[in-house]
Parts: C-alpha cells; sequence; structure tokens
C-alpha cells in the first residue's frame, strides 16, 4: 500500500496498518472526530506537538476548492439550461455539508502523511 492509497484509508503513515480514527465510520455521532493518541501497530505518536493538525485545514481548504471547481464545471456544462443556479448553489451547500466529516479526515490524514516517512521496520518496535 502506497501513501496515497494510506492517507485515502486513514491509516497510520508510518507502518499502513494502524488506524488513526477510533472509528471508521466517518458519520459515527460523538466519535467522528476522535482521534487514537498513537499507533496501535508502531506506537507513532499522531499529534505531535499542540495545534499540530491545523496545518490540515490548508489541505481542507484545497479539497474543497476542488470540489467546488469540479462542481461548478459540472454544472456549467451539464445543468445550467436545466437546473436554475440557486438551486446549484443550494445543492453545493448541502453537499460540503454532508462531506465535512469525511474532509475533516482526509485532511488530517494526509497532512500527517505528508510530515511522516513510510518505514516498515518501525512495526518491530511495538
Amino acid at each position: 500500500m502506497n501513501n496515497i492509497v494510506a492517507a485515502l484509508k486513514t491509516k497510520c503513515p508510518r507502518c499502513h496498518e494502524g488506524d488513526m480514527f477510533i472509528k471508521n465510520n466517518p458519520y459515527a455521532l460523538g466519535n467522528m472526530m476522535t482521534m487514537h493518541t498513537h499507533c496501535s501497530t508502531c506506537g507513532l505518536r499522531y499529534e505531535r506537538e499542540a495545534g499540530f493538525f491545523y496545518g490540515a485545514m490548508y489541505i481542507s481548504y484545497a479539497i474543497n476548492i476542488a470540489l467546488f471547481v469540479t462542481a461548478t464545471v459540472g454544472y456549467y456544462l451539464f445543468l445550467e439550461s436545466v437546473v436554475d443556479w440557486r438551486w446549484y448553489i443550494f445543492g453545493y451547500v448541502a453537499l460540503t455539508f454532508l462531506l465535512t466529516p469525511v474532509i475533516f479526515r482526509l485532511s488530517r490524514s494526509i497532512w500527517i502523511a505528508i510530515m511522516t516517512k513510510y518505514d516498515p521496520e518501525k512495526r518491530s518496535e511495538r
């Protein structure tokens, strides 16, 4: 499994085996954003310092911009003559609201994957 696949599956960026979040379901009420403190396989501490995941906001912003551009281009190419622009805006806001837990997890996973080197040899240290 490469780093991109591990980030998409929210696995540990160092060993690609341990789960980063308590629950795999991003819509599990009460545990949407709860992360493990350490990897269960290699022991990597996920939040290295206070405020480490503030950088994930930039990743989240980029994902939201990519989603908006894709949705807008799709609207103008395929739906402009069928759907009023007000409904498009309403639908996009609703989509963004529904995808917030997924984007939150994905942005944290990508951020830590950028900052951590894959090292399968660390699995045996735990």
